[in-house]
């Protein structure tokens, strides 16, 4: 029997038993305390990312109407007169 049939057979005794263990309250409490923490961070890194896209947009639609990219530049030079 190797490592991981004896680990899943652990498992599934514990499982199988119907009791779920005992979970100390502090436990408990230190990991509320913990992923309400970690969700709060997660929405303000998620809020910052959408801020910054938002401004990067923005910028970009600025840039865009005052260099307007799109148009063919003036020509500085005036074509040859040619056939007069």
């Amino acid at each position: 029997m190797s490592q991981y049939d004896r680990k899943e057979n652990a498992i599934r005794q514990l499982l199988d038993s119907g009791v779920p263990p005992s979970v100390p309250t502090e436990l408990y409490e230190e990991a509320l305390r913990r992923g309400g923490r970690k969700l709060r961070r997660r929405r303000a890194l998620r809020r910052l990312l959408w801020l910054l896209l938002l401004v990067a947009v923005a910028a970009f639609v600025v840039w865009a109407s005052v260099a307007q990219p799109w148009v063919e530049p003036p020509s500085k030079t005036t074509p040859p007169l040619t056939n007069w």
